[in-house]
């Protein structure tokens, strides 16, 4: 068996820790920021949509976060969503209808809501709802970490990524465990922002996530949706932005059992947020870590990829510390994103605090509360707009236009269908 440092991350919240009940004290920073995210306005009708098994303390934070806003807060619990959409044909009539009655939705599952055609990427577009998603992140763990990180410093981040990588004809993602995969082709999601009306959104903030039109190379399975964190190697072979090979025991005999019909690469991210968990983190924590990468494999329909609805074989694939080339320059190197070294992302994070404590991505080391939300106390609204001065967001449905030669819309302008959970 190989050792690795993940092998105990858990598999579902029933696995997760739980957090102290006092401990809702330390855990309101995160919420607070996740509600100011999503754009919360008094008076909204806030549907929070949780498994059976999230950690009530979790809950009762975010409600609090909300309640706090003056919205008015509905929570509706259910049945655990299956692993990439694998259960095609599960009933979710009762989720549905609640959620088309409100103008926010936050989701905390284990595995993606979004790929089950009910509430796939496109059923949130048609309704006009905002959607925020914690999937695999509604823990103490999780809120006390990745989302203290201030909104401001992350899309900064993420702006001057998108700068450097929407303009390369490639990107190349190498790690010590063998992945050496290149990129063609890409398209990015430009992410301006908290969600607009008919928008999906992770939290806490990941990455920038794209779509290749080509992927060539070995992935080599860190953690996977199907597998978990495998015994041996597991080799994956990619051309033509298809799946062409298979290797590494029982996890590999896994992994061609969960698509018998093949996979494709649908997408992939890196992630940008220095707060997020490495160690004991989920995997959909840890692929929003700086310098993370994990790629986003669908199953195909009929032989081939079909990105207007779910594929109902959806596997992320983590590397937890590679190195990401951008047209041959080092823009990730051995899991450290250099970009937080530059002086203009510095700048950004002195708004908030020391910046050598705000970037730094050692996230054992926890960012203390009063470096969350700015010098500005949190809740001050010199605006008028229910948001306050200070929270560094602008209100729901007003944002500057997306930057010349993006799409304003990936998934109506670049593709069919957004990625899948990032």
């Amino acid at each position: 068996m190989t050792f690795n440092p993940y092998a105990s991350s858990p598999f579902s919240y029933v696995s997760a820790p739980s957090a102290a009940p006092y401990s809702i004290v330390e855990l309101m920073p995160g919420a607070r920021n996740l509600i100011r995210y999503a754009g919360v306005a008094p008076g909204e009708r806030l549907l929070l949509l949780v498994e059976h098994t999230v950690d009530p303390v979790v809950v009762q934070a975010i409600a609090a976060a909300a309640a706090y806003r003056d919205a008015d807060v509905h929570l509706l619990s259910v049945s655990p969503f299956s692993p990439g959409g694998w259960d095609r044909d599960a009933c979710h009539r009762i989720a549905t209808a609640a959620f088309r009655e409100a103008d926010v939705v936050i989701s905390s599952t284990w595995w993606g809501e979004v790929h089950t055609a009910p509430l796939f990427f496109s059923q949130i577009r048609a309704q006009g709802v905002r959607f925020v998603s914690l999937h695999m992140t509604a823990t103490g763990g999780a809120l006390i970490t990745g989302a203290r990180f201030p909104n401001d410093v992350f899309y900064e981040l993420l702006r001057r990524t998108l700068q450097r990588m929407s303009t390369a004809e490639t990107i190349r993602v190498t790690s010590a465990g063998g992945t050496d995969l290149t990129f063609s082709g890409m398209v990015f999601d430009p992410d301006q922002g908290p969600p607009r009306p008919g928008e999906w959104r992770p939290f806490p903030y990941g990455g920038v996530n794209f779509w290749p039109k080509n992927t060539e190379g070995v992935l080599v399975v860190e953690d996977c949706t199907v597998t978990g964190v495998p015994e041996e190697p597991v080799r994956i072979t990619l051309e033509g932005n298809l799946v062409r090979g298979i290797e590494g025991g029982a996890a590999a005999e896994h992994l061609r059992r969960y698509a018998p019909g093949g996979y494709y690469m649908r997408h992939a991210l890196m992630g940008l947020n220095p707060k997020v968990r490495v160690a004991g983190g989920t995997q959909f924590e840890r692929e929003k870590h700086a310098g993370a990468f994990y790629c986003g494999l669908d199953g195909l329909t009929d032989g081939a990829p079909v990105t207007s609805g779910p594929g109902f074989a959806h596997c992320d694939c983590q590397i937890d510390r590679p190195t990401v080339t951008v047209d041959g320059e080092p823009f990730v190197s051995d899991g450290r994103l250099l970009l937080l070294d530059a002086p203009e992302i510095r700048e950004v994070a002195a708004r908030f605090g020391p910046p050598e404590v705000i970037l730094d991505d050692n996230p054992v080391m926890i960012l203390p509360p009063r470096y969350t939300g700015g010098r500005e106390p949190a809740d001050r609204d010199e605006t008028g707009d229910g948001h306050g001065a200070a929270d560094g967001l602008e209100p729901a449905g007003e944002r500057p236009p997306a930057p010349a030669g993006q799409p304003s819309d990936p998934v109506a302008e670049a593709v069919s269908t957004p990625s899948s959970a990032r």
